[in-house]
């Protein structure tokens, strides 16, 4: 099972805070996207972590990982 998390205004944007996936559905950070996302384009902007580490959507995931999603942090 691949645990997935939003945060943010991403987890007001999905109306959720997160998901649950078969590891089988998806071999990439950019397919658990696609699972969960119900269709919505990622953003361009979009963050994403393995594991508590930034990667990106050709990452690879297996089963026990975690998957989070979350906007970009910006200052001021």
């Amino acid at each position: 099972m691949i645990q997935v998390r939003f945060f943010a205004s991403l987890r007001e944007e999905m109306g959720r805070e997160g998901a649950e996936l078969e590891a089988v559905e998806a071999s990439t950070i950019g397919e658990v996207w696609e699972k969960v996302a119900a269709g919505k384009e990622r953003p361009a902007n979009l963050l994403m972590a393995k594991n508590m580490d930034y990667s990106g959507p050709d990452t690879p995931v297996c089963d026990g990982d975690e998957v989070a999603f979350f906007p970009p942090v910006t200052g001021g």
